[in-house]
């Protein structure tokens, strides 16, 4: 009795790891599925897609303004980053992907659409000692040269940025994340992101020098809709 009992304990443990194995194969296809079926969703949305710079299409381009993006970030007391946005932000591209030296890039600013999170603050960005934007309510930025970093599509575009009535070389860390066809919109778009670093003083403000720092972080991302 003990040894027939014995093996329907054995059986019920295999019949107890088949069936979990079972489950468990079961949630991998599922997954794999859903993966096959996410993947294949992002294609019927950007058919055409390509990462690749000389896939690229060439033409003249202009910024998506539902989709661009300018943030910043300044050292406060060495404690932490006061982060904000500008939410009015417009552009143009002239590229051509054979021609990569030639690419043409302009943004445009509208400086009072500053977003810190902080109304107080930003009314007192506004004034002479900042931004001056009823004086000067645009910041501008116009590409001067382009070239390739590296086989990885990273650019290094340098060009006049114009604030606050004070013109200053800068140079962008940039890369066009890809193309593709966009069935939302019906253009074709390109993806962009670009990084650099000002420093404020070089643009007249100097206010709080010993509680904010000099050097500010700015990153770009958008979305450029040919034309």
């Amino acid at each position: 009795m003990l040894d027939v009992a014995r093996d329907v304990d054995v059986a019920r443990d295999v019949e107890s790891v088949m069936k979990y194995q079972s489950f468990y194969q079961i949630r991998i296809l599922g997954l794999v599925c859903l993966c096959f079926t996410l993947s294949a969703c992002a294609s019927i949305v950007r058919p055409n897609y390509s990462q690749v710079l000389a896939e690229l299409r060439p033409g003249d381009y202009r910024l998506d303004p539902e989709h661009a993006y300018v943030t910043f970030r300044v050292d406060h007391l060495g404690l932490s980053k006061i982060v904000g946005r500008f939410n009015v932000v417009s552009g143009s591209l002239d590229f051509d992907p054979d021609n990569i030296e030639q690419m043409a890039l302009q943004g445009i600013i509208e400086s009072s659409s500053i977003d810190v999170n902080n109304e107080d603050l930003e009314d007192q960005l506004q004034d002479s000692s900042w931004f001056a934007s009823e004086q000067y309510p645009q910041i501008t930025f116009t590409s001067t040269s382009v070239s390739q970093s590296g086989d990885d599509g990273a650019l290094v575009i340098t060009g006049d940025l114009s604030l606050k009535g004070i013109s200053k070389p800068i140079t962008l860390q940039a890369q066009f994340n890809g193309g593709a066809d966009n069935i939302l919109t019906g253009k074709y778009t390109l993806g962009f992101t670009a990084t650099t670093t000002i420093q404020r003083s070089d643009f007249g403000m100097k206010a709080f020098a010993a509680l904010i720092g000099n050097d500010v972080s700015v990153e770009l991302h958008g979305e450029f809709q040919q034309e």
